[in-house]
C-alpha cells in the first residue's frame, strides 16, 4: 500500500509528488492530462498571484462552478499561501451563494461563466469582497492572465497539521448552512491511521486510477481526491457526475477503485447496454454520504466483481470516520446493515438524552471522536459548542453499537433528509415555502425513493379560500433554494400535526411512508 508519512499538509502533498514523480500524471480531465510537476507549478503561480494581492494567511478564497483542474491549482495554492479555500456548491440558490461568501468573509471568488451571473449581482453588497476572477475567461481579468503573474518561486508556508485549510458549508437545522473549519490533518489522519494498522480497507496501489465522481464542494469529494494525491496516483476528475460518463471513463481509463453515494452507483448499474465488462479494471468501490439498500448492493457486487467498503462520517469528522471494510461484505451477514467500524484512533459511542454513555444494542445518539475533527464552525462558539463536546462530535444521527465495536444507523435525531447524497433540511424549505401567500403552514418530510434513496415531500395547509396546485408552490421555489432541495410532491391537508410546545410532529407524517422499510433512512 503506498504511504508517504512524511506528509501532514496539503502543500507538503503536491510539493513531494512533483519531486518524486515529477512526470507522472496527477489529473485526467476530459482531454487533458496534468503531471504533478505542472500541477505544483500553476499551483504555486496561483499562490504567488494570491500573496501578491493580499491575500494571505487565513484569507477565505472561494470557488464556485463545477470540477476542473483548476479547483485543485486553488487548493493546492491556497494551501501554499495559508489561505483557506471555501467551496461553493453551484447548485445553490442566488440567496444561498450570498450567505456562505457573506458569512465566510470571502476575499476573492474564482467563478465559472455559467454561475457568472449570480457573482455579478451579489458582488457589490459583499462587504468583504475585493476581487472576482472568472475561470474561463481569456481576458485580462481571467484566470489565466491572472495566474500568469505569479512567480514560479517555491513558497515556505507556516501552516501545520492543525492550521485550517478549507471550509465547507453544510446544512443545520435553522437552514442556514454553517462552515465548517477542516484543517491540514483531516486529510491525513485517517491515512495514517490505516497505515500503522496495515490495514487494506482504503488503499493505494502503484498504477491505481481513482474516479472522482463526488463534487469537491462536498467533504467526500475533496477527501476522497486528496487521498489520491497523497498516493501519487491519478485522478481522473468528472465534470459533473453524468452515469452513463462515469461508466464510459471507468472503462477508457481502466480506472481502479473510486468513491460514489448509493444513488450513482444504483444510475450506472441502470445505464442502457452496461455489463460486468465494462467494469472489469475496477477493483475497489468505495461508497458512503447515504444509507445503501441490500439489493442494490448485491447488484454492484455481482456486476462490478470487485471489492466494497462502505465509508460512514460527517463534514464535522472530516469525512469517513467509520468504516465497514470489504471482508465484512458477506451476503446475508447482520453486518451488511451496519455503518462499520471505527478507524484505529476514531472512537465511537451512543448516549441518551441526558448525555449517558448507552451500552451495547441501546439506540441513542451516535458520538464520534477523530484526530481529523473539525477545527470549529466558523463564527458560531455556542453551535461548536453544541456540536463538539470534549472531543465528540454529536453527529445527530440515532443508532447503536453492537458487542464487536460496529455502529449502526437506525435513524435520524435531527430532521435531515438524503437526497442523493445531499443533505436538506425541511426548516430550509419550510420557510420558504410559507412566503407564498396560499400557505398557512406546512411540514416537510424525506420518504423513500428507489432511484435517490430519498425524496422531499411537503405537506401543505392553505389560507381559508386560498387556492394554489402543487406544480404552483413548487414552480414559486425556483430560486429561492437549489433544485434538489424543491419538493417531488406536494399533499394538501387541513393542518400541520403539533404538540403542545408547537413542535411539528413530523414522526406522524413519516410513519406511514416508513412502515414498509426495515431502516428510517434509506
Amino acid at each position: 500500500m503506498l504511504h508517504f508519512a512524511e506528509l501532514q499538509t496539503v502543500h507538503d502533498t503536491i510539493t513531494l509528488q512533483a519531486r518524486r514523480q515529477a512526470d507522472h500524471p496527477a489529473l485526467i480531465f476530459g482531454d487533458q492530462r496534468i503531471s504533478y510537476a505542472q500541477l505544483d507549478r500553476a499551483s504555486t503561480r496561483v499562490a504567488h498571484a494570491l500573496r501578491d494581492e493580499g491575500f494571505t494567511r487565513g484569507a477565505r478564497v472561494a470557488y464556485l462552478g463545477k470540477e476542473s483542474p483548476r479547483y485543485y491549482e486553488l487548493l493546492f495554492a491556497c494551501a501554499k499561501s495559508e489561505a483557506v479555500l471555501v467551496p461553493v456548491n453551484w447548485r445553490l440558490a442566488q440567496a444561498e451563494v450570498d450567505h456562505i461568501l457573506r458569512d465566510s468573509h470571502t476575499q476573492v471568488v474564482f467563478v465559472e461563466r455559467e454561475c457568472l451571473a449570480v457573482m455579478t449581482a451579489l458582488r457589490e453588497a459583499l462587504p468583504k469582497l475585493r476581487r472576482v476572477v472568472v475561470l474561463d475567461d481569456d481576458d485580462d481579468d481571467g484566470y489565466d492572465a491572472w495566474s500568469a503573474r505569479g512567480s514560479d518561486a517555491p513558497l515556505s508556508p507556516m501552516t501545520g497539521s492543525d492550521d485550517p485549510v478549507a471550509q465547507i458549508y453544510t446544512s443545520g437545522t435553522t437552514g442556514l448552512p454553517k462552515g465548517v473549519v477542516l484543517a491540514h490533518r483531516s486529510f491525513f489522519k485517517v491515512r495514517d491511521a490505516l497505515a500503522s494498522q496495515q490495514l487494506d480497507w482504503i488503499d493505494w496501489l502503484a498504477g491505481d486510477r481513482s474516479l472522482v465522481a463526488v463534487p469537491g464542494f462536498h467533504i467526500g469529494g475533496l477527501w476522497w481526491a486528496m487521498q489520491g494525491f497523497n498516493a501519487g496516483i491519478t485522478n481522473v476528475i468528472m465534470r459533473m457526475f453524468v452515469s452513463s460518463d462515469a461508466v464510459g471513463l471507468i472503462r477508457r481509463h481502466r480506472v481502479t477503485t473510486t468513491c460514489v453515494v448509493p444513488s450513482m452507483l444504483q444510475m450506472m448499474l441502470a445505464e442502457h447496454g452496461v455489463s460486468a465488462a465494462d467494469f472489469e479494471s475496477l477493483r475497489k468501490v468505495v461508497y458512503g454520504g447515504s444509507p445503501i439498500a441490500e439489493t442494490l448492493l448485491q447488484r454492484g457486487l455481482a456486476m462490478m466483481g470487485c471489492a466494497f467498503a462502505q465509508i460512514y462520517g460527517l463534514t464535522e469528522t472530516g469525512n469517513t470516520a467509520v468504516c465497514l471494510p470489504p471482508a465484512d461484505h458477506v451476503p446475508g451477514s447482520p453486518r451488511m446493515k451496519a455503518a462499520g467500524r471505527p478507524y484505529p484512533g476514531v472512537r465511537a459511542k451512543v448516549i441518551d438524552r441526558d448525555g449517558a454513555e448507552l451500552p451495547a444494542g441501546e439506540i441513542g445518539e451516535v458520538c464520534i471522536a477523530s484526530p481529523a475533527g473539525m477545527i470549529a464552525y466558523w463564527g458560531l462558539p455556542e453551535a461548536t459548542a453544541n456540536t463538539l463536546v470534549d472531543g465528540w462530535i454529536h453527529t445527530g444521527d440515532a443508532g447503536y453499537l453492537d458487542a464487536d465495536g460496529y455502529v449502526f444507523i437506525c435513524d435520524r435525531i435531527k430532521d435531515m433528509i438524503i437526497v442523493a447524497g445531499e443533505k436538506v433540511y425541511p426548516a430550509e424549505i419550510e420557510s420558504a415555502l410559507t412566503r407564498h401567500a396560499a400557505v398557512a403552514e406546512c411540514a416537510v418530510i424525506g420518504v423513500p425513493d428507489e432511484r435517490w434513496g430519498e425524496a422531499v415531500l411537503a405537506f401543505v395547509a392553505l389560507k381559508p379560500g386560498a387556492q394554489a396546485t402543487p406544480r404552483e408552490l413548487m414552480k414559486s421555489l425556483k430560486g429561492q433554494i437549489a433544485d434538489f432541495k424543491i419538493p417531488t410532491r406536494v399533499e394538501f391537508i387541513d393542518k400541520v400535526p403539533r404538540n403542545p410546545s408547537g413542535k411539528i410532529l413530523r414522526r406522524e407524517l413519516r410513519d406511514g411512508r416508513w412502515k414498509h422499510m426495515d431502516r428510517q433512512v434509506n
